[in-house]
């Protein structure tokens, strides 16, 4: 591969991206390096970060707002996928990633760059869903990884940044590593990397802690409309605003913390803490909506799917072939998921304590009844068992001879 003349940075103003650029230019030879800043409603002030990659030696700064089509592309199918890796963590992270690096794409198509880069690490999970996304998007484009190959400690990494004049941001309070977007944080590095201690209350920001969470709980009402969230207590919201909102709900109950050891996509184990209240609860009314609009085998089925579907989308495969089919059966079976959840919040845990759908329910009360209302056919049962268990006795009497 030769060398780039210019390179569009994924630009975070952290240490890692701010030594890449002038990296990028003093060992690499790149011309000249244009940064990339994401606005995904993480909520922090962008100017300064934008003015930080000029200072570090970008020509152009660039920031974009993502926010929209991160909730509406990216998070909403991850609530209509029920989206948990390894059953807990609902891709908060994760789902970010192929947005950015798309964008990226398009950014260096506009202004002609024939190299993209980034500040990814070489054991983490986000140089793999940047590579594969960037791969999959753009195979002309040169994926340019500096701290993959830089070889340099923290503490050189710092001292290299200080020699081209980039202050260091990191302080020896806070030894943590925080990644925040408007569907979470994630938290690790510091004490953290021992997984037998507790982690201390400092570390978060969206939720209370459960001694903090008021006293009496709240019942909040979601509505969907073929799998989407699209109200909250009755009050139709934008899906930006129903985000900040569920965020808020959750969060002031301190529902939505995760603890968890986590297999990463290069074969080693990482201790993550998560704040994801909004989210979380969205994901865990849906499920509750799908049992009640669901036929029975479509469920069971959805549920082997949505599995493979946060394994893909964690791996970094968001534009592969599997997960462009599976999306195909995960959209047709959100034509029914129509209704309304209730889930009571109170001292760090969401309940369900009502689910209705006016139109696609598949709860037949007639049917479900024990009072004189019932209409199933219990005789019936006696001939569907006689066949049902017809294989276990033939089998059970071919043991005994």
């Amino acid at each position: 591969m030769g060398r780039a003349k210019k390179a569009v940075l994924a630009y975070s103003g952290g240490v890692d991206t701010s030594v890449c650029i002038p990296y990028l230019k003093n060992e690499w030879g790149v011309e000249e390096v244009i940064t990339f800043a994401a606005d995904l409603g993480q909520g922090d002030e962008l100017e300064p970060i934008r003015r930080k990659a000029l200072d570090s030696g970008a020509s152009q700064s660039i920031v974009g707002d993502l926010i929209e089509p991160f909730i509406t592309e990216f998070a909403f199918p991850a609530i209509r996928a029920n989206a948990l890796y390894e059953g807990r963590y609902p891709l908060s992270t994760a789902l970010a990633r192929p947005l950015i690096a798309r964008r990226l794409v398009e950014i260096a198509r506009e202004v002609g760059a024939d190299a993209v880069a980034h500040g990814c690490t070489g054991k983490g999970n986000d140089q793999v869903r940047f590579d594969v996304t960037i791969g999959a998007l753009a195979p002309d484009l040169k994926v340019l990884t500096p701290a993959r190959e830089w070889g340099m400690s923290r503490e050189e990494t710092i001292a290299y940044g200080e020699r081209c004049g980039i202050p260091s941001p990191v302080s020896k309070a806070s030894p943590y590593s925080i990644d925040l977007n408007l569907l979470g944080r994630s938290i690790e590095a510091g004490p953290l990397e021992d997984p037998n201690v507790e982690p201390p209350e400092e570390i978060y920001a969206l939720t209370v802690s459960v001694d903090a969470a008021p006293d009496q709980p709240q019942v909040v009402e979601i509505g969907f409309e073929q799998g989407n969230p699209v109200s909250l207590d009755g009050e139709r919201l934008d899906p930006v605003s129903l985000i900040r909102r569920a965020n808020d709900l959750a969060g002031s109950h301190g529902f939505g913390r995760l603890d968890m050891i986590e297999n990463r996509v290069v074969g080693i184990k990482s201790r993550e803490i998560y704040e994801v209240p909004g989210l979380l609860l969205l994901i865990r009314a849906h499920q509750e909506l799908e049992s009640l609009t669901l036929a029975a085998d479509v469920l069971r089925s959805k549920r082997q799917l949505e599995q493979q579907w946060a394994d893909l989308v964690y791996q970094g495969l968001w534009y592969g072939p599997l997960k462009d089919a599976v999306d195909g059966f995960i959209e047709r079976t959100q034509r029914t998921v129509n209704g309304t959840v209730r889930m009571k919040l109170h001292k760090g845990s969401a309940t369900v304590v009502g689910r209705s759908s006016a139109t696609n329910s598949l709860y037949v009360p007639d049917m479900a009844t024990y009072d004189a209302g019932d209409r199933f056919d219990h005789r019936a049962a006696e001939g569907f068992i006689y066949v049902w268990g017809l294989p276990t006795r033939l089998w059970a009497a071919s043991q005994r001879g």
